[in-house]
Parts: structure tokens; sequence; C-alpha cells
């Protein structure tokens, strides 16, 4: 049975410890130590140091019972900041709030919390059960450059579910978005403001009519969004260098990179405009995917909810996870909420409740039957 006691306790020990990301030594250690308490063998691979972090991904095989086809749960170590100093708040209506002056930590430790007392309980009871792979991976906040480096070739589960999601326990996310950022590095000359600006090529003026020119927001099935811009030394002096950043979503890979292609396009014609150069450079950061709502994945988890008295919701979210990762490596899943609210703020929380109702669901998917 899911101890709610205990739990609570393991969520309050958990987020105490700081975790920002590529700093996740400690959480790595505890958990670690969890595992092997329960009997596994955690193994922690060598991300850290192609990262410049403290920790690896830390990966487990569960051995099943029943003679069933493997399931892959995961769930990240790392916090966004501010997270230093976390101190969780349990408040006496089960609600779990920090101090105020950081994140609480709930994305992602309500899903390691979720999984670690599945498996917890399942050895307890000594339920039969099918076999699990577990994976722990750090910094995904930083748009999942720890688990780019795991070897999916050790997987061997066709379908994983990734308790990371905000929202109410029961819903998951089938869908999400490729996700690309671009830098625009503008080279003018610099001259003197007033004794000889026409010897200066004026970079922020040609980055300023490229971003005038790119249409933000909503645009057909992409998301388009102009960051940040920097450029200039002095107000006396014709600017030689502007710097634009910014990034595109979209469900389809292919609006994606043909919404960057008219990025590209509107910064170099700026650019020539004003007889400056440029140069673009973009990154793929996740890939879009779309697990069928109606294949063996959602059917699994529409299963598994209705066996703890959930009721499950599929959904599209515009954030990219560990899931767009997997889905590029043949593993089909869905994001799974675990109970976290307001995530990536001083105002994040969760409660007793939801991480209860996270935890069951994990035990009913690696306790489902077909």
């Amino acid at each position: 049975m899911i101890d709610r006691d205990r739990l609570t306790a393991h969520f309050l020990a958990l987020t105490a410890i700081d975790a920002p990301s590529r700093g996740e030594a400690a959480l790595c250690r505890r958990l670690k130590e969890e595992l092997t308490a329960l009997g596994l063998t955690p193994e922690e691979d060598g991300t850290a140091v192609a990262i410049g972090g403290t920790a690896g991904n830390l990966y487990t095989w569960v051995p099943g019972t029943r003679d069933l086809p493997p399931l892959l749960l995961s769930a990240h170590m790392d916090t966004v900041e501010p997270s230093r100093g976390k101190r969780a708040v349990l408040r006496p209506d089960g609600s779990i709030v920090s101090d105020g002056t950081t994140v609480l930590g709930a994305d992602d430790v309500s899903g390691l919390c979720a999984i670690l007392e599945a498996l917890t309980s399942v050895r307890e009871d000594g339920a039969a059960h099918r076999p699990v792979e577990v994976l722990f991976d750090v910094a995904e906040e930083t748009y999942c450059t720890g688990i780019q480096r795991f070897d999916f070739a050790r997987l061997r589960s066709q379908e994983c579910y990734v308790f990371d999601l905000s929202g109410p326990v029961g819903s998951a996310a089938h869908q999400a978005p490729s996700i690309v950022s671009f830098r625009a590095e503008f080279r003018g000359r610099s001259a003197h403001a007033a004794f000889s600006p026409e010897a200066g090529i004026h970079a922020i003026k040609a980055a300023a009519q490229a971003v005038a020119a790119i249409p933000c927001g909503r645009v057909g099935d992409t998301t388009v969004n102009v960051g940040t811009i920097a450029g200039g030394t002095a107000t006396n002096v014709v600017p030689d260098r502007c710097t634009v950043t910014g990034e595109l979503r979209s469900f389809h890979d292919a609006s994606a990179q043909a919404a960057l292609a008219r990025i590209r396009e509107t910064m170099e014609r700026a650019a020539s405009d004003h007889g400056a150069a440029v140069t673009v450079t973009s990154e793929v950061l996740c890939r879009a995917y779309r697990t069928d709502p109606d294949g063996p994945a959602a059917a699994r988890f529409r299963a598994a909810c209705a066996a703890v008295g959930l009721t499950p919701t599929l959904t599209e979210t515009y954030g990219g996870s560990d899931n767009n990762h997997f889905a590029q490596h043949g593993v089909s899943g869905l994001v799974v909420a675990s109970g976290m609210e307001d995530c990536h703020s001083c105002q994040e929380h969760t409660s007793v409740q939801e991480l209860e109702r996270a935890a069951r669901l994990a035990e009913a998917l690696i306790l489902s039957e077909r």
C-alpha cells in the first residue's frame, strides 16, 4: 500500500536537498542509496563530465515477476532557480508550498517520489509486477541537456511514462513541439557618432529592422519570439555589433524549420539593406513528437487511472521534456502530471493528496497486466 506519511516525509526531505541544473550530486547520492536499499543496482553514467556538471543520469533495472514487456518510468533531478536553501512548508490542509524565497522543487521531486514510493510499495506487498526501467536524469531544465547524453541503446522498453507535467494527477500530454533557438550576430562598423557618423554602419538599426519585420506570437501553427536584443558600447559611438536571440516552437518540425528559414532570410535582408553583415545560428533543443492517443501507451495510462479512481485526460503541451528525446529513440510515451502547480516560480505548490495520487498511478502502471 502507498504510505501517505512516508511519501510526505520523503518529499519534504528531497526538496530540502539543493539540486540546481548541473549541481545534482547530493540528490543523486541520496537516490542511489534509496534504490540500493530496495535491492536494486543503480548506475550513474558519465554525463557529469560531458556537461560540466556534478552528477550523471541514474539508471536502474527492476526485474519483474511477470513475463511481460518492461515499462520505463522517468523523472528529472534538477530544479530551476532560485532553488538553493529550499524549505518546504506543509500546511494543515495538506498543501505544500515553499517559504516564498525559492521554488518548492515539486518540479520534479514530485515525480521522483511518485516512482520511488510506487517501487517501495510493490516490494513491500510482494505483488507480481512487470519489469521496470527507472531513469532519473540531470539538467532537464536546461533544455534536456542531461538526457541527450544518455545511451538510449540501453533501454529495453517500448513504452515510457515521464512524471513531469504540471496540473492535476490524471492528466497527461501526448504531444509536444519542436523547440528551436536562434541567434543573429549583426556586424557593422563603428565610428564617432558626432564627428564621422557617415563612416559608420549601424548594427543596431539593421537588427531593429529585422526584429520589426519578424512576426511574433502565434504565426500559423508556430509560435515565434524574439527574446533579447543587445548591442552598442557608448552613446557617442555608432554601434558595430548587435545580437538578437529568440526561439520558435511548433508541433510540426517541418513548420519550425520553415519559420527558421524565413527568419534567417529576414535577418540577411535587413543586414544587406544597411550594408552590414549577419551570422545566424540555430539549435534544435527538442524535436516534436505525437503519441497516438488511442495507442498502447495511452490505453495503459487510461487503465491505470481507472484502477486508482482517476479520470484520465490527454492533452498537448507547448513545453519540451525528456519525452521528446525518448520519442526520437523509438520509445512511445506520455508526460504524466505529478501534481505540481505554478512551476518555475516561488509560488510553486503541491499537496499530500496529489502526491499520493501520483504514487498510486505509478504503482498501477507497474502492476498493469497486459
